[in-house]
């Protein structure tokens, strides 16, 4: 398999994991000193990660839990994020401008700031009021933030039995989702590797996904335009734009949004001749039971769409890492 290190996956998923108890310390420290809100902050892919981690929670739990966009706070602001405001964020660098002015921002306001920045040295690691500093599974790492509240509030009572089995399983099983998604991502990536502009759906915690993957990697990464559009919203105009050779993909999970990405399946058939279906269901996590599935639905399907990117870089000779504007100069 190309662009494939199987123990560095595993050490990656599995190191991510053992940062849960220095994650509960922080939560359960909140926790004792009582909060008002939980704000999950982020901009562009970590945007992305924040929705995810707000639908996971908004299915669950009562608390007051929202996600922003970093942008759109320093310009519009939002009176919800203030005393008694628990903000978590995450930044590969550590210097994105957006990320670096909301922190200020919420923390002027009196909010507090959970960051997972992964070069502590920065401005903003040493900005926030607390910093776990590891590199890559930001959605990860969100979850386990997310499932320690719940867990404290008296939603998530299986807790431990859950990370138990994460513990033991989750790494390996998410390396063997790549390794059987690899013939799919090749020829995925054959079949799609020019497109002129290809439509991604998707629901609950997969929108997230759908989203981040249309533009940070297909955009950004890969130069393709796209378009990311939620399951339950595509019945209110795509539909009629979608034709025979209409290039649409699916990501299609397991949680309580599943039945808005099962209908525009059922509907694709009808109209295209050009559709593809990512569903978590097809893949198994041995050693962890079906009914936490859903929870980590939108890793699996991560794990697929890594074998996709891998095969396209080779096929169009793009390495990923390039970019024409991002970060090339000032804007």
């Amino acid at each position: 398999m190309i662009k494939f290190d199987e123990k560095k996956q595993l050490d990656s998923v599995q190191g991510a994991l053992a940062l849960r108890p220095r994650i509960e310390a922080i939560v359960d420290g909140v926790c004792r000193e009582g909060f008002r809100n939980l704000c999950w902050l982020g901009i562009g892919g970590t945007y992305a990660s924040c929705l995810q981690a707000e639908v996971h929670m908004r299915e669950r739990t009562a608390l007051d839990v929202f996600a922003v966009n970093a942008a759109e706070y320093l310009t519009t602001g939002d009176r919800r994020v203030g005393e008694g405001t628990v903000v978590v964020v995450s930044s590969v660098t550590g210097s994105t401008v957006e990320m670096v002015d909301g922190v200020k921002k919420a923390q002027a306001a009196g909010a507090k700031v959970l960051g997972f920045i992964d070069v502590e040295t920065t401005e903003l690691a040493r900005m926030v009021d607390w910093e776990i500093a590891y590199p890559a599974n930001e959605q990860l790492k969100f979850f386990m933030v997310a499932d320690r509240f719940l867990y404290r509030h008296g939603e998530f009572d299986e807790y431990d039995v859950y990370y138990a089995q994460l513990d033991a399983h989750l790494a390996r099983d998410l390396v063997e989702v790549e390794k059987a998604a690899d013939a799919f991502g090749l020829a995925f990536a054959q079949k799609h590797h020019d497109d002129k502009l290809h439509y991604f759906v998707g629901a609950g915690n997969q929108y997230g996904s759908t989203y981040s993957y249309a533009m940070c990697y297909w955009e950004e990464q890969h130069w393709i335009r796209t378009k990311s559009i939620h399951s339950a919203e595509f019945f209110h105009g795509m539909l009629e734009i979608v034709e025979r050779d209409t290039p649409v993909t699916v990501f299609v999970g397991e949680d309580a949004q599943r039945p808005l990405s099962e209908r525009v399946v059922r509907f694709l058939p009808r109209v295209c001749a050009n559709y593809t279906v990512i569903d978590s269901r097809d893949y198994d996590l041995p050693g962890i039971d079906e009914g936490f599935r859903g929870n980590l639905s939108h890793l699996v399907t991560h794990a697929v769409t890594q074998r996709i990117d891998a095969h396209m870089e080779a096929i169009n000779c793009h390495p990923m890492e390039i970019r024409r504007y991002y970060r090339q100069f000032s804007y």
